[in-house]
């Protein structure tokens, strides 16, 4: 870079000149996934993206895309977001270190062949699996600007077999200490999390997991009168209790066992039955049909949403599951479909029983039994209210077009405008 131009994303301004509305310094997001639809953490991060930058601009994010993922024939496009993606060749352990540790200057190289450099960010925006002495340090002082994490889960040793023996997990909690020693702001995805945040005296904005509701197509699941189709998509593991669902559904009576039809994307029959709460043996007892797609892609599951007329999550209460907000659940209220769950974290400030969808009373068997037989008696007009509510809320609670004003604002501030009335 020389003295006569300054760059900036891919603009070139001659020194001297005001910079123009689009030109201000913006939000640089650092990601490690299949972003922007690999997972879960990746669609948060692609709508915290979307929401940080100022209206007319776009956020930076710089994606080390992660060895062991394949990768992608053509990047998918995405609005709102200037994508840089970062790729290091090699599986080997030895391979994905180097490239954790040089991480930070890796990154620091590729902005500035586009042109971006000190006093061209407003303000590093870290995911906190990624909240690393290096990242954190090297960034800081290169770019000289405010570094914010995002927190979206908590995890405990109860998710892993192996407890404070799991690496993942001594990571984990190594980053969330570094954050809280170091980091002065951050977004939390629940007030459960944002509260221990905030007791080491960080500023915290509670932003829940965000959708945009353009991407969902108009729900066409069939008649009530022609069964209930229920579908739980994602990767159960230790903290979605899939056993539990499936004995609600077999103390059903016979018949009405019958007219269910239970989808479970995201993981194989064999893969349930080792690594989550499932017993096999329910599986032959249940006269429900059960079906098991494995890992499907995200349009496979948008459409399976548009399908079914209830998605189904229960979970353990505390813990990690109110420290973290289910993503699942806006991205059913955005399809239309109601959801069928136990109140963990803050769902209870945006499904309630019989508008959104059904609650349940507990997470224990009975509970979804109930629940099941409830949603079995639904007329098709009250299915139909219970679907546009769950719209209505998703584009009122949850868009990522309602949050643009008060996460850019505080990203950059530490103060955001008071949210709206749940």
């Amino acid at each position: 870079m020389n003295d006569a131009t300054t760059a900036v994303g891919r603009t070139v301004v001659p020194a001297g000149v005001p910079r123009r509305r689009t030109d201000l310094p913006r939000p640089l997001l650092l990601g490690a996934y299949a972003f922007p639809h690999g997972d879960a953490t990746s669609n948060r991060l692609l709508q915290l993206a979307r929401c940080a930058a100022s209206e007319g601009a776009r956020t930076l994010v710089v994606n080390d895309w992660p060895c062991e993922v394949p990768w992608p024939t053509r990047p998918d496009p995405v609005t709102g977001v200037e994508l840089v993606t970062l790729r290091v060749r090699g599986r080997n352990r030895v391979t994905r270190m180097g490239a954790r540790l040089a991480r930070p200057v890796r990154v620091l190289r590729a902005i500035r062949r586009r042109g971006v450099g000190r006093g061209d960010v407003s303000v590093v925006l870290l995911p906190m699996a990624l909240m690393t002495l290096g990242n954190w340090a090297v960034l800081r002082l290169a770019l000289r600007c405010p570094v914010v994490v995002d927190a979206s889960e908590r995890h405990d040793r109860r998710q892993f077999r192996r407890g404070w023996l799991t690496p993942y997990f001594v990571r984990h909690r190594w980053s969330t200490l570094l954050a809280t020693r170091l980091v002065g702001r951050a977004t939390a995805v629940s007030t459960t999390l944002a509260g221990y945040l905030a007791h080491y005296g960080m500023e915290v904005l509670v932003v829940p997991p965000q959708v945009d509701c353009g991407e969902f197509s108009d729900p066409r699941p069939p008649s009530t009168a022609d069964g209930l189709r229920l579908l739980y998509a994602g990767t159960p593991a230790r903290k979605d209790m899939l056993d539990v669902i499936l004995r609600g559904i077999s103390l059903l009576t016979p018949d009405d066992q019958r007219r269910v039809r239970l989808t479970i994307a995201g993981v194989s029959r064999e893969d349930a039955t080792a690594r989550s709460d499932l017993d096999v043996a329910l599986l032959d007892a249940v006269a429900a049909e059960v079906v098991f797609l494995g890992r499907v892609p995200r349009d496979t599951v948008l459409t399976l949403l548009a399908d079914s007329h209830f998605s189904m999550l229960v979970r353990p209460t505390g813990g990690y599951a109110a420290n973290g907000f289910p993503s699942k659940v806006p991205e059913s209220l955005a399809a239309g479909c109601p959801v069928m769950l136990n109140h963990t974290s803050d769902l209870a400030d945006y499904v309630h029983d019989g508008i959104e969808g059904i609650v349940l009373g507990g997470n224990g068997p009975d509970d979804v039994r109930r629940a099941v037989e409830r949603a079995l008696r639904l007329r098709d007009e009250e299915w139909t209210a219970m679907s546009e509510a769950a719209r209505a809320r998703a584009a009122g609670s949850f868009d990522h077009r309602s949050w643009r004003v008060r996460v850019s604002t505080f990203l950059v501030s530490g103060t955001a405008p008071a949210p709206r009335d749940r």
